[in-house]
This record gives C-alpha cells, sequence and structure tokens, in this order.
C-alpha cells in the first residue's frame, strides 16, 4: 500500500500506513471508530503536526499522513468510503458516476465521468484532465508516489508521462465524460486502484515541475489559501466543490489551519490542557510517555485507539555486502530483540509483535514464526552460528536509516543493541521525516537497512502488501518501494499467480504461502504492527480514523462558534 509515516503524528513510527476503534468505550472493537455525533456547519479545525507533508502534489506523496490531506483537496474517480461507514474499506464512486465497468477479458475498465463536477478554477473536469493527472504519475521526476496505475495500465515502456512523452493511447477519452483504460492483464481489484492518489485530475497541460505549488487546483471541497513550506497550511473552502457530486466527503468546517513543526509533547500538553483554539484541534498519534497521563475518566472519554493493518519492519538491502548471503540475513532476523523494541516503541498498549510480513488483519495472514526466540528477545546462539558459516563470525558493520523522530531513534537503538550481541556493528544514519521515505526509496543513496513501514492500500489486501515490497521487476530508480531490492524469480512467479487468481479463498491461501517464502529469504525482518491513540480535541466530533489515517472529510466541531 504505502509507507508509513509520522507527518502529522506527535512523536509516534507508524506502521506505512485499514481499522476501527471508537472512543474510550467497549463499542471500540466493532464500530466504525472515533467520537460520535454530527459536526456543526463552519468553524475551522485546526491539526498540529510534528514534521511537514512529504508533498503537496498527489503524483508524489504516498505516505499515510498526507494521503488524509489529500482527501481534503482532491478527488479521483474512485475513493473509500467514509471512515463512519458500515464498511471504511469499500471502494464508492466519486468523481465517475459508477464504479468501473470491466470488459469480458478483464484488460478493459470504462468509466463515466458525473455531470457538474468542476476545479477550483470553475473549469469542468474532463475526462482529459483525468487522463491528464493519471498520466503525470509516468514521469520519472513527478510520479514518485502510488505505482500501480504505472504497473497496470498497458503503457509502452519507454512511455516518460505528458510533459516528456505527449499522450498515452492506452488511455482512451472517446468523449468529454467516458474514459477507458488498457491493462496489461486482468486485475479484479482496479476500481481500488483509481482510489489511489496518482489518480487525482489535473487541468491538461499543468501541473508540471512544482510551478502548481503556488496556485494548486483543487477538485475537492477545499482549495490552499496559503502555504509555507516547513511551517503552516491553510485551506479554505472551493466554492466550485459541489456536494451534490460527493457523497463522501462532507466538509463541515470552513476552513483548516495545518501547524507544521510543533513539539510532539507540546502537542500532547496543548490537548490535554484543551485551552482556546485548542478545543478545536486534532493531531496523530500521542507520545507513550503520554499514554498514563490520559488514563484519568475525563481524557480517556475522548481517547481513539484505532489498531493498525500496517508493519513496522527492517528492509534489509540484499545488494549489500554480506546481507547478500541469506544467512546473513537470517542471523539479523534471529539476533534481533523485538521484545526491546515493543517496549521502545511504547509496550503492548501501542503495538503487538509480528513474527510475519501480513499482519493479522490482512487477508492471507498465516501464522508462522522462523525464527523463533525466547519471549522474543532474540537467539543469540543460532545467530551466531549462522554468522561463522557465512564467513563472519566476527561481525561486520552496517548503516542504518532511520526517520528524526524519538521513537524511531529508539526503535533503532533497540536493534543496534541487539545485533551488536553478534558482532554487527550498526552506525545510525538520522534521515528528517518529510524526505525519509523519498530518501530511502532511491537505491543510489538507500545504506545497508532502514527501519520502515507499510501498509495495505485498500480492502486490508495481501495484493498490495506482497507485491509492491518484493516484486524485483518492479525495483526503481526512484520512489522504489522494494527496499531489500529483493529479485527472486520464484517469488515474482508466485506474485504473478497471486494477482491473477480470481478466487479470492484460493487468492488468501497463496498470499500466505508466498508470505512464508518470502521469510525463508528474511529480505526484511518484521517488527510490529503498532495501534495508533489519539486525544482529540473537546470540541472535535465526527472523529474516525480507519486504518490508523484520520478521515478529515467527515471531522468538524461540535460547536462551530467556539474557539
Amino acid at each position: 500500500m504505502r509507507r508509513t509515516t509520522t507527518l502529522a503524528i506527535a512523536g509516534f513510527t507508524a506502521g506505512a500506513l485499514a481499522l476501527s476503534a471508537c472512543s474510550g468505550t467497549d463499542q471500540a472493537a466493532t464500530t466504525g471508530g472515533g467520537t460520535g455525533g454530527t459536526p456543526a456547519k463552519g468553524g475551522t479545525v485546526d491539526v498540529l503536526q510534528t514534521s511537514d507533508f512529504s508533498y503537496l502534489d498527489p503524483a508524489r506523496g504516498f505516505d499515510g499522513g498526507v494521503n488524509a490531506f489529500y482527501r481534503l483537496v482532491y478527488r479521483q474517480l474512485v475513493t473509500k468510503a467514509a471512515g463512519d461507514a458500515e464498511n471504511p474499506n469499500a471502494m464508492i464512486p466519486d468523481l465517475a458516476e459508477s464504479l468501473g465497468t470491466p470488459s469480458a477479458d478483464g484488460l478493459t475498465w470504462t468509466y463515466k465521468l458525473k455531470d457538474g463536477i468542476k476545479f477550483d478554477t470553475g473549469a469542468p473536469i474532463t475526462a482529459r484532465d483525468v487522463k491528464f493527472g493519471i498520466t503525470r504519475g509516468w514521469d520519472p521526476e513527478i510520479g514518485i508516489g502510488a505505482p500501480y496505475l504505472k504497473q497496470l495500465v498497458d503503457a509502452p515502456a519507454d512511455y516518460q508521462g505528458p510533459y516528456r512523452s505527449g499522450e498515452l493511447d492506452t488511455i482512451e477519452t472517446p468523449d468529454e465524460r467516458t474514459i477507458v483504460f488498457h491493462l496489461k492483464a486482468p486485475f479484479p481489484e482496479f476500481d481500488a486502484v483509481l482510489s489511489m492518489p496518482s489518480g487525482t485530475p489535473f487541468p491538461v497541460g499543468s501541473g508540471g515541475g512544482d510551478a502548481f505549488i503556488n496556485d494548486v487546483v483543487a477538485s475537492g471541497p477545499y482549495d490552499v489559501k496559503s502555504f509555507t513550506p516547513g511551517s503552516r497550511i491553510e485551506l479554505t473552502r472551493n466554492p466550485n466543490w459541489d456536494a451534490a457530486t460527493d457523497s463522501v466527503r462532507k466538509a463541515y468546517p470552513d476552513a483548516w489551519n495545518f501547524t507544521i513543526g510543533v513539539d510532539g509533547a507540546t502537542i500532547d500538553e496543548r490537548l490535554i490542557a484543551g485551552q482556546g483554539a485548542d478545543v478545536n484541534a486534532v493531531a496523530g498519534q500521542v507520545q507513550t510517555a503520554t499514554i498514563a497521563r490520559i488514563q484519568t475518566p475525563q481524557l480517556k472519554q475522548r481517547t481513539v485507539k484505532v489498531p493498525s493493518t500496517c508493519l513496522t519492519y527492517i528492509g534489509l538491502n540484499t545488494t549489500k555486502g554480506p546481507l547478500g548471503d541469506v544467512r546473513v540475513r537470517q542471523a539479523i532476523n534471529y539476533a534481533v530483540d523485538k521484545s526491546a523494541v515493543l517496549n521502545a516503541t511504547g509496550g503492548n498498549q501501542f503495538a503487538t509483535i509480528s513474527t510475519t510480513i501480513l499482519p493479522t488483519s490482512v487477508s492471507g495472514h498465516t501464522e508462522y514464526d522462523l525464527y523463533p526466540s525466547k519471549d522474543h528477545a532474540g537467539d543469540v546462539d543460532k545467530a551466531k552460528r549462522l554468522l561463522a558459516e557465512a564467513g563472519h563470525a566476527d561481525g561486520f558493520a552496517l548503516t542504518l536509516d532511520v526517520r528524526s523522530n524519538a521513537v524511531a531513534q529508539r526503535q533503532a537503538e533497540a536493534v543496534q543493541q541487539s545485533l551488536g550481541r553478534v558482532g554487527i556493528e550498526v552506525g545510525l544514519n538520522v534521515i528528517d521525516v518529510s524526505t525519509y521515505y523519498e530518501t530511502i526509496a532511491t537505491p543510489a543513496v538507500q545504506h545497508d537497512a532502514a527501519i520502515t513501514g507499510w501498509c495495505p492500500d485498500w480492502a486490508s489486501s495481501a495484493s498490495t502488501f506482497l507485491p509492491p515490497l518484493f516484486d524485483g521487476r518492479k525495483i526503481a530508480q526512484k520512489g522504489n518501494q522494494n527496499l531489500a531490492q529483493l529479485d527472486d524469480p520464484a517469488v515474482n512467479a508466485a506474485i504473478d499467480a497471486g494477482i491473477a487468481e480470481t478466487d479470492l479463498a484460493k487468492a488468501d491461501t497463496a498470499w500466505g504461502e508466498l508470505d512464508r517464502k518470502i521469510m525463508e529469504l528474511a529480505p526484511i525482518v518484521p517488527l510490529n504492527v503498532e495501534n495508533r491513540i489519539f486525544l482529540p480535541g473537546t470540541n472535535i466530533t465526527g472523529f474516525h480514523a480507519p486504518g490508523g489515517d484520520i478521515d478529515y472529510s467527515i471531522l468538524g466541531l461540535k460547536d462551530a462558534g467556539k474557539s
């Protein structure tokens, strides 16, 4: 799906980032999750976050924090249901009148646009605009976000987007409201692919380079009023958004203010105190140190705990020195003290230790542990034996990339100490959160290993988990999601078989088997699956965070005049 993020999160490592919970009640396990009540119309919601968004360009951004922001500003042919829906993972029409109509052979998908849809300029959104926006994703500099359309649409191998290569013939626009996609192979979940940010329409000819940032072209209910990188984003209503064409976004507030660069501890203090405008504030995950302080009855009433489908893991670069030997990677899997990493994450309240790639909430999950140890504390003896067999009895040095937030660095230090027990000297390379995923997704600059995360992009599907992370044919010079750079023919063939399987039960079985096959090759070390814990302001209502990403489109204020 997408990399997990800390962009809108107060001091936690997200696990890239679908699920449910409810505030302070036993309903948390069974409902869509969040604070109940219908928001009032009007007012301003303040969003407090520690770090900047990766990109405002939806062809570039591909992480949980910015995806949530995009929902306010951009629309696609198809989108996920609202966070309070019975099934928030369901795909529903957005700019399109209905979900796609596939041909009998599954190679062609056709969509018809709704009447009355416009950009913030007042210009109608046409099929050519949708096509243009989508084909921006093929540009080697711009298209570093969601990769699925590039992987599935039957484009020429040398196609590089509309700015460099012009029109793409395999996406047709026979009239102003019809768009037809030709695929390389059948893909039953193509509706979900079009719900990705990379499916955002752009006016034909616009959006080249970074120029559009000065005047973001909005298709959603809000437009960017002002943007100061690293400091503040202000959103105001898009007067040309028609609520009658949008069944998901309720757009209750009149405005949104995103304040960037606030210390995580400060965010928590402000939300606990709930003074002044902070009654209208939301933020990401509370810090681990704050958990004990929000156990009072008053604070528990507005605490929202959301189980995640996102895996936090260590990606091991199989092209780097000793890590090219499977025995070394297996030794690292044995050596890592996952219980220490769990403590660094915040303990059982925040996360559950993982021994598999697919979390339990993702279709295809099979429970197994190829590298067991007592209390998940690591098996030093087995790790040392494997290192000796590989010719590294005295260990070696490696560099671990890590995000510049407190929890990620604590996790990295736990890994550092774990591997030090078997002679592996780990140096930490700390990278700013806002550029972290771009950096580690560039093979030319990534190091030996990285602590990162991944979430399924839609319907908790393994098809958006295993293929992007381990298909060796998808390794790219930029926007590369296969951080291990694993290129195994048997794994690639199994991915093809899983994607082509139309019987979902059989596909789930196949994905579970592939999960285990991949872990035999040990390209990653699964660490844990995190929960997300939020503390919305006292005047916030309609708070839902399916998958751990706040659904801003249905959030608002109890009292629009309160500030």
